[in-house]
């Protein structure tokens, strides 16, 4: 019994020392990580106050007892804490607004914190999550800004950035706010942008290449050049994204030589060779690539695993005719241009200009004339030859389109085709050609049905 006895005191001994030693050695690491901490939490602060505030050069914290701090924390009956209210001041001193802290507890995983600046007018200046406990990478997306450099989009992305109304799912729904800069004489306003992305909440500008169905020139790498260059000077943290379809392969360079961080683009256009039944691309910074494929399968997968269809010889055999099979799109182009201004109608790009993708506006001016001109290309088709193209409410479009493509691949825009959306100045929009001989005839047959009437 006393050996017994014995044995329990020494284990308690023991265990009494384990425990002193390990609170000692917790108080070490605790009086040498609390200035770090303390010192991060200040820089995390201060990042969000300039965030939502870019303007203010001093922010001072305001006492509970202040009047704009008791106003803030006044006459809320929702299910949050103010935190804390500061002054955003100018290097004058000015006083232009507020940053308030904010605790809401109506999370769905739990709280959530943010600082968001208020102007002296009331008007919201911006927002910063300091913590979320949502799904990661969609909460945390809130207040993020996307900026389109170069007005709307293609019709079909007006939906996906939630410009206009098309269902659940779209990046306002997740909280990502959708600017334009609308273009000034029908080309990119460059000091317009300057000003638009030097906000820190935008975190991602978009490019678009090819004109979609507006009627401005396509742009060349090195106009991407030169916006990348206006973005880089007045936002570097921007990430740069180019919508590259129609344009790969037409000149030289492509835009992450010059500057954009990601190029994306569809398979079944320039890059597919006329060989790619499906699929798309995304090519530039390694970090944001592996992003996408996270995001498109899911994390730990990337773009290590995915499915293919058994199509990859066929995507690499495309990729490699490609370069040749846009050369034939491009003579394509230019020999339609030519005739229709022999014809008699005004062309974009006109017949000699240099080309930045394969696209070919043609402007016919009246609906009658785009029915002809798409009944004389679906004529030269390889397939589905003897169908008559009629204008259609085609999901995407917020006007009836009419498209022209017996094409060997759904869809391919790559193989001739031309569609137009039936509204003013009626212009038909012209691309495409696997051969140019297939093309060539495929353009004189609508020129036919032209003059037929």
């Amino acid at each position: 019994m006393d050996n017994e006895k014995k044995s329990m005191i020494k284990d308690a001994l023991i265990l009494f020392v384990i425990t002193l030693a390990a609170g000692l050695l917790l108080g070490f690491v605790y009086d040498v990580t609390k200035a770090p901490i303390a010192e991060q939490k200040a820089k995390a602060k201060a990042a969000a106050c300039k965030e939502v505030f870019a303007e203010a050069e001093v922010f001072e914290a305001l006492a509970a007892e202040d009047g704009p701090t008791a106003y803030f924390m006044s006459g809320s009956d929702l299910n949050m804490d103010i935190n804390e209210v500061m002054q955003a001041l100018d290097g004058s001193g000015q006083l232009l607004g507020y940053v308030i802290t904010v605790t809401d507890h109506e999370g769905y995983g739990g709280d959530i914190q943010f600082s968001m600046g208020v102007t002296l007018d009331g008007t919201l200046n911006g927002i910063s999550l300091l913590s979320i406990s949502e799904t990661a990478g969609l909460g945390m997306k809130a207040g993020d800004v996307l900026v389109s450099a170069v007005g709307a989009p293609y019709d079909t992305l007006l939906g996906v950035v939630g410009a206009v109304d098309k269902g659940h799912g779209s990046l306002k729904d997740y909280g990502v706010e959708y600017r334009q800069v609308d273009l000034a004489d029908n080309v990119p306003d460059k000091e317009k942008l300057a000003q638009a992305v030097r906000e820190p909440r935008v975190r991602a500008v978009l490019i678009q290449r090819s004109k979609g169905y507006a009627t401005r020139a396509s742009l060349s790498v090195d106009e991407i050049g030169e916006l990348c260059a206006i973005v880089r000077e007045n936002n570097p943290n921007a990430v740069i994204l180019v919508d590259n379809c129609y344009g790969e392969f037409v000149e030289e360079w492509e835009p992450t030589h010059v500057g954009a961080d990601l190029a994306v683009g569809s398979l079944i256009k320039n890059p597919g060779g006329g060989l790619a039944p499906t699929g798309a691309y995304i090519a530039g910074r390694r970090d944001l690539v592996e992003g996408a494929a996270m995001r498109l399968t899911c994390p730990g997968i990337g773009r290590e695993c995915g499915s293919t269809l058994g199509n990859n010889r066929l995507l690499y055999q495309g990729l490699f005719l490609a370069p040749h099979t846009v050369a034939q799109a491009v003579k394509t182009a230019v020999f339609s241009a030519r005739l229709m201004e022999l014809l008699g109608y005004s062309t974009e790009p006109k017949s000699d200009a240099i080309r930045h993708d394969i696209i070919q506006m043609i402007h016919l001016g009246s609906p009658e004339a785009v029915k002809r001109f798409c009944k004389g290309i679906q004529s030269g088709a390889p397939v589905d030859s003897f169908v008559t193209p009629e204008p259609w409410d085609m999901p995407g479009y917020d006007s009836q389109v009419i498209m022209a493509a017996g094409a060997f691949i759904q869809g391919a825009s790559i193989e001739l085709s031309a569609d137009a959306p039936m509204r003013e100045p009626y212009t038909v929009y012209l691309q495409g050609g696997l051969t140019y001989e297939s093309g060539k005839t495929g353009v004189m047959l609508a020129a036919e049905e032209l003059l037929r009437n």
